[in-house]
């Protein structure tokens, strides 16, 4: 899989980035994953938003469009106020029609390799506290545990609880 390229996204990119997110909220639904994404819950304006004040990248393999995330570097709903020592990986997604066995693990990868690029030693995350086969995804990914937040607010929905997870930015050298 050294193929995956992976790049900032931008507007050409936002309907790709809605597609993604939908395709995802509806494999979860599919699994049984219920309370986690809805369909049509973000928009293009959402993931414009997060470009005009993080990042959101995009992973491509043979060609075809393989996965993304938004890179932030703050999160104060889900950690409160912190020193810039991390960087925080949302909306990991991965087209399950075209992407190959292990990329969800490549693009958190290439978010760590980011984060410590960008002088940060940390890289954190956060997970529904409810959602178990996703906190062990990221458990096994070597994430550990570090807090739980309660009410987090969510895009277009109720509050919800979250775990915290964090592990140490990667450097090309780990990876």
């Amino acid at each position: 899989m050294n193929d995956l390229h992976v790049r900032l996204a931008d507007d050409a990119d936002l309907a790709t980035l809605v597609r993604l997110r939908d395709d995802a909220a509806r494999w979860m639904l599919a699994q049984g994953i219920t309370g986690q994404w809805q369909p049509g819950q973000l928009d293009e304006d959402h993931f414009r938003r997060t470009m005009a004040g993080g990042e959101v990248w995009l992973a491509e393999a043979d060609g075809r469009v393989a996965g993304a995330w938004e890179l932030w570097w703050e999160d104060e709903d889900a950690w409160g106020p912190q020193p810039p020592v991390a960087g925080y990986v949302h909306r990991l997604m991965v087209d399950r029609d075209s992407a190959k066995p292990g990329t969800g693990r490549l693009l958190l990868r290439a978010a760590e390799r980011r984060v410590a690029a960008a002088g940060r030693g940390l890289v954190r995350l956060d997970c529904l506290a409810g959602n178990a086969r996703l906190n062990a995804y990221y458990l096994d990914a070597g994430y550990r545990v570090v807090g739980r937040k309660a009410g987090k607010p969510q895009p277009g929905g109720a509050p919800k609880s979250f775990t915290l997870l964090e592990k140490p930015a990667l450097t090309t050298v780990d990876s």
